[in-house]
């Protein structure tokens, strides 16, 4: 029986766990003891400690022959420390891990204007968000150089389930961007992150990353009027550019402002993931599917 660690205990951590329960022990990263608490409860040994405090790490140091890395980084500054912390923590012990799968995103890639592009494009975060991001894989591919450990990058865009469409952003009214103005968008199913992440373990490359995005082709704004038809509710006005800068919020407009169109053959070749959600409207019918079962 092989010792998992998650690092990272969100909503894809608890799917990928739920994959993993009956054939592996598990331990879970937590930061307060009624994450805990839930995490023991569903089965898996949780362990209280903060990725921000170095010095509550120390029981990480051999732990685990796998870790998979689902934390986001700490939400200013120009380095991710709490992967570094991680890293550090790690590397004290005799022992190592044999693999290391961290969960990053396609923000690194930055404004493609609208261009296809896969693994290959350079990174060019415009965030700190993103720049933060660039950080940490840059510091696990050179860990994953010098220890020996398998280090693999998933890359992942807007993560959605069935409880994360943006309904309540519908109902608001919010708008969304005319077509001349308007990004390009990728998506992946949360389930899809949590297989990708599983499938990474069995066939992933070291020092290898791959989009973890699904087969959608689609501008921001029609995506809006997917979930706005599925769910009858109004599709969101369009204004341009300009006015959008003059309505929304920062947070709003900066995912308003990168447009990329991503391919995922290496998720498909190397990783030989068969999306369980290829596109995005497989996931609205399947949200859908649940509402209305909810609603008989």
């Amino acid at each position: 029986m092989q010792n998992i660690l998650i690092v990272g205990s969100g909503d894809v951590a608890r799917r990928i766990f739920s994959r993993l329960a009956q054939r592996h022990r598990v331990y879970a990263l937590v930061r307060n003891a009624s994450r805990a608490d839930e995490w023991r409860a569903a089965g898996a040994i949780p362990l209280l400690a903060d990725l921000d405090d170095r010095a509550s790490l120390q029981r990480l140091s051999g732990l685990a022959e796998i870790v998979l890395h689902l934390a986001p980084p700490p939400g200013e500054g120009k380095k991710d420390t709490r992967t570094r912390n991680l890293l550090a923590a790690l590397g004290k012990g005799k022992s190592l891990p044999r693999q290391l799968v961290y969960v990053s995103t396609t923000g690194v890639y930055g404004d493609c204007a609208g261009a296809q592009i896969d693994e290959t494009r350079s990174v060019n975060p415009e965030s700190s968000r993103a720049g933060r991001r660039v950080d940490a894989e840059q510091c696990l591919r050179q860990w994953g150089a010098q220890t020996g450990v398998r280090v693999s990058i998933l890359r992942a865009p807007g993560i959605y389930a069935a409880d994360r469409l943006p309904v309540e952003r519908l109902k608001k009214g919010l708008p969304a961007l005319a077509a001349a103005d308007d990004v390009f968008t990728n998506h992946i199913h949360a389930d899809d992150l949590a297989a990708a992440c599983l499938a990474a373990l069995r066939h992933a490359g070291a020092n290898r990353a791959y989009n973890v995005v699904d087969d959608s082709d689609l501008q921001m704004a029609e995506y809006f009027d997917r979930v706005a038809t599925a769910f009858d509710l109004p599709k969101p006005p369009r204004i341009s550019r300009q006015e959008a800068e003059a309505t929304l919020s920062p947070l709003q407009m900066s995912f308003m402002r990168e447009s990329r169109r991503i391919g995922n053959r290496r998720l498909k070749n190397e990783l030989k993931l068969r999306l369980a959600y290829p596109s995005i409207d497989d996931g609205i019918a399947e949200a859908c599917a649940r509402r209305n079962t909810c609603l008989s």
